[in-house]
């Protein structure tokens, strides 16, 4: 063996992952062969513990008296975030959800008649709803950068448009809700930067996933879920605020009494980090619950993660592809671990309760989900199917198999 091959040998060898022992911290792998990540990842033990003990905290001592006892480790939420997308941690925010966080750094762009929204045909669904808000009260236009021939947007086009209208916001999402697909979004920040464009990018489904570098992508604002890849609890999430952004004094429309300081009768000042687009409750338990997740998926490490979990659903869709009856989706010269597929002779609610009934959990994603995606593609829905790496090879060749006898039943 060459000495660049025993390196490389070496290197993949030090990524692999203790399935087994992953597994077992993870209770709901007893239960069920959950292929929902996309949706929710299952909870590890120690974000359970994390928050069961800070519930048993607040019965014992009070909510306020509580929250000041844990509140070293509710500062490492931010740490933890920081060195997961590699920032620090004045420039995270904690969100009740990626939605939340998203409406919050629109919220905070003074939006006038006329101004361009650039964004690509492959943006999540609450996303391009909130811009469509936006004209409808502002006025503002909504520009969709076109797709490449192999799938994903054109990012040559959409550069050309930002030279073309200068944007008031360019956005887009790292990996959509309702494709496999994985958005060139470092190729646009290169744009964006050299234009000195505001840049916001949706990474919902990409945290937790793969390496997530804000320096690398260029982004200004930068939203994320804790519960998908993250393997967090439901109703947290985050905002990342870069620098600039901050200098510049970007604040929410609403803000309130933790992201600003009233200083006088007719003043205030807002937060000097991304606090400003914060509110003042916060749901303590959850707080600690997603810095436990983000603890525990650096331990497990995002470049195995990125290496295993992609892997798995390559594998799936190399089972799927072959099975008469079934149409997979995704298209892209980068596929994510989330995998889209149309079965023939089914409707949709049926074909979920079948998968439940056998134990496999999924997720359904409709064309109102994705009105330019599924529309090129001619379907009205699918079924997603999303490991992760606490899947097994296993069980990803017994989901193929099911998937593979629903069909026939389907054809027949």
């Amino acid at each position: 063996m060459s000495e660049e091959n025993s390196a490389t040998a070496s290197a993949r060898e030090a990524l692999q992952l203790d399935v087994a022992a992953l597994r077992a911290d993870t209770p709901g792998c007893r239960n069920v062969i959950h292929f929902n990540n996309a949706g929710c990842g299952l909870l590890a033990a120690p974000v359970v513990d994390a928050m069961i003990g800070h519930l048993h905290l607040e019965a014992r001592t009070g909510g306020y008296e509580a929250a000041a006892a844990r509140a070293a480790e509710v500062r490492g939420f931010y740490t933890e975030i920081a060195a997961l997308i590699n920032t620090t941690p004045d420039n995270i925010a904690f969100a009740g959800s990626a939605t939340h966080a998203y409406a919050n750094a629109l919220s905070s762009i003074p939006f006038e008649a006329d101004d361009v929204i650039l964004t690509t045909r492959d943006d999540f669904v609450s996303n391009q709803i909130a811009f469509l808000s936006l004209r409808k009260r502002f006025g503002v236009r909504i520009v969709h950068a076109p797709d490449a021939p192999e799938g994903g947007v054109d990012v040559e086009a959409m550069a050309a448009l930002m030279r073309t209208h200068r944007p008031r916001l360019v956005s887009a999402t790292h990996v959509p809700t309702n494709s496999g697909l994985v958005s060139p979004v470092a190729e646009i920040g290169r744009h964006c930067r050299e234009l000195d464009l505001l840049y916001l990018v949706d990474a919902c489904q990409s945290v937790g996933q793969f390496v997530i570098d804000v320096e690398e992508i260029g982004c200004d604002f930068l939203t994320a879920t804790c519960r998908k890849f993250l393997r967090g609890p439901r109703g947290s999430g985050f905002l990342y605020v870069s620098d600039r952004v901050l200098r510049a004094g970007y604040e929410p429309l609403f803000i309130d009494m933790h992201g600003a300081r009233w200083t006088e009768p007719g003043r205030y000042e807002p937060a000097g980090t991304a606090a400003r687009f914060e509110e003042w409750e916060f749901p303590y338990a959850t707080v600690l619950g997603s810095a436990a997740a983000t603890r525990y998926a650096r331990q497990v490490g995002i470049e195995a993660v990125e290496q295993r979990t992609p892997a798995l659903a390559a594998r799936l869709r190399d089972r799927l592809e072959p099975v008469p009856g079934v149409r997979v989706l995704d298209r892209g010269p980068r596929l994510a671990a989330l995998v889209t597929f149309q079965v023939e002779g089914w409707q949709p609610q049926p074909f979920k309760e079948a998968m439940d009934a056998r134990g496999i959990n999924s997720a359904l994603s409709f064309r109102e989900f994705a009105q330019f995606d599924f529309g090129d593609k001619g379907v009205d829905w699918c079924l997603r199917l999303s490991p992760h790496y606490y899947n097994t090879e296993e069980e990803v060749d017994h989901v193929a198999d099911a998937v593979a006898g629903l069909a026939r039943r389907g054809r027949r």
